[in-house]
């Protein structure tokens, strides 16, 4: 037999192998999108069933507060650790271990028979979900070659585009319908049977992955990275709640110490055994350390924005949580059709950085001409009358936040992927706190102390177009950062010399 009919011969047998793996890893990809969606949902779904939870539940002001800033900050803490436990023990198991986890919290807080059981099970959902959220780009990064990362990355940021505004409609519809007289407990039950499935189903169908080499877990970089964000995200989270004290913003000052001696204690602790928490190595790359920059800043205009956004439409105008949701339906669409076409399509014909700098001027459109319609219709603005900005909004959002992710991770090591992701999600979540610690500044600070309730809905409209102001001085900026990016041509001659050696 010859080597001709060896390989004609043999696809019968080998091909096989490789198209169960090809299915394989479609399905630990919907697993692993599944639960991102279900972090993001669970975010956002919270907000609109506070009124509920406050009357049902008896909580105080400040035991709502803690309802959403406790998740928030134990996610923001553990993120850049849970990332690195993913490198050293596993994606796979880390993420099972996350989802186990996460479902279990939101048991605990579907069945919270008090306030203080509430707030103590939601930041354990946090803790968990920092332990699931980083292993999904991980594995997908290690999963799935370059010249396959756009396709995968604009599926992420539709789910993306879903999540940010699922969560409210869904919390005001399960709100609303009281199912089985449960009051506001839905929208935790609700993860019990997804988070269940992807148990189970990941267990069969994620690959395992970790780094090449044996790393070790550092102990003090996990102590001084928690500490530095807490210090940090803390006042900012309750800053406007507490009336900005002065130990807020001597805490937030202390931070910056804290993450410089991280970086010295970072430094030595790579070059005697190589098992840093964050690998600084990363920020050589030049796609990663610019990438990050724009992460941040973004994550603070989104953080802006949605709190106003949910605000204006609820109190300023008096919308149902119902209406308001339904109103950010054409946002959600336009966000998932621009992410999936702009990896797909437009950023290997245009490249990457003009894609994200394209969307940024897109979203900026889109934030001045909703900047201009709520002050032509004030308080007679209907829901049909948002919906065009909103679309254009949306697919700027959707044009930047796939391919930035794709962006990102382009030239980043697989071995470093949990770190790699860490550090993305956690400086988004830095960014959107910063967001809506600047909130109480571009949006209360609009807003008088003693209002009647006649000039509750013309305060809450000027105070929004105050902060829409922001958030496209903040597009702005975002689209001077991306100049820092780096053309198309390296990452697609890397995506291109993978699909060489992956298909030979």
């Amino acid at each position: 037999m010859t080597s001709t009919e060896l390989l004609v011969d043999s696809p019968a047998v080998s091909t096989e192998p490789a198209r169960t793996a090809d299915r394989r890893r479609w399905f630990a990809l919907a697993i692993v999108m599944t639960a991102a969606f279900m972090d993001l949902v669970d975010v956002t779904i919270v907000n609109v069933a506070i009124p509920s939870i406050q009357r049902d539940a008896g909580a105080s002001f400040s035991q709502i507060q803690w309802i959403t800033a406790g998740y928030a900050l134990a996610f923001a803490a553990g993120l850049i650790t849970g990332g690195r436990l993913g490198d050293i023990y596993g994606r796979k198991r880390l993420f099972l271990l996350g989802i186990g986890g996460f479902t279990l919290a939101s048991a605990l807080c579907g069945f919270a028979a008090n306030p203080e059981m509430l707030v103590a099970s939601r930041i354990l959902q946090g803790g968990m979900a920092a332990m699931m959220v980083p292993q999904v780009l991980s594995i997908v990064h290690a999963t799935f070659p370059a010249h396959e990362r756009g396709k995968v990355f604009g599926l992420f940021g539709a789910i993306v585009g879903l999540g940010a505004v699922s969560g409210p409609l869904l919390g005001a519809l399960l709100t609303e319908w009281n199912l089985f007289g449960l009051e506001w407990r839905p929208i935790f039950l609700i993860n019990l049977p997804v988070g269940i499935a992807g148990l189970i189903l990941g267990s069969r169908f994620i690959t395992e992955s970790k780094a090449p080499r044996a790393l070790k877990l550092d102990l003090v970089g996990v102590a001084l990275v928690t500490l530095g964000l807490l210090m940090l995200l803390y006042p900012l989270t309750r800053g406007d709640e507490l009336g900005w004290p002065a130990w807020g913003f001597v805490s937030m000052s202390g931070s910056i110490g804290v993450f410089c001696a991280l970086v010295a204690y970072e430094k030595r602790k790579a070059e005697r055994d190589g098992s840093p928490l964050v690998e600084l190595s990363l920020f050589k790359v030049k796609s990663f350390a610019a990438g990050i920059a724009v992460q941040t800043v973004f994550g603070v205009g989104l953080g802006i924005f949605f709190l106003v956004w949910t605000l204006y439409m609820q109190t300023g105008l008096g919308w149902s949580p119902l209406r308001a949701g339904l109103t950010g339906v054409p946002f959600s669409i336009a966000v998932s059709v621009a992410a999936g076409l702009s990896v797909q399509k437009l950023v290997p014909r245009v490249g990457g950085r003009n894609v994200l700098q394209a969307g940024a001027l897109v979203m900026t459109a889109g934030v001045l001409l909703y900047l201009w319609e709520s002050d032509r219709y004030q308080l007679a603005i209907a829901s049909w009358q948002m919906a065009l900005p909103l679309v254009v909004m949306g697919a700027g959002m959707g044009l930047i936040f796939a391919p930035l992710t794709d962006t990102i991770l382009s030239e980043v090591p697989r071995e470093y992927a949990g770190s790699a992701s860490g550090l993305i999600n956690t400086v988004q979540q830095m960014g959107n706190a910063l967001g809506l610690g600047l909130v109480s500044v571009v949006f209360f600070g609009s807003i008088g102390d003693r209002l009647t309730e006649a000039e509750v809905g013309p305060a809450f409209v000027n105070a929004f177009q105050n902060a829409l102001g922001w958030v496209a001085a903040v597009m702005g900026l975002i689209f001077l950062l991306m100049f820092a990016l780096p053309g198309r041509a390296a990452s697609e001659e890397r995506a291109a010399k993978e699909a060489v050696s992956d298909g030979s």
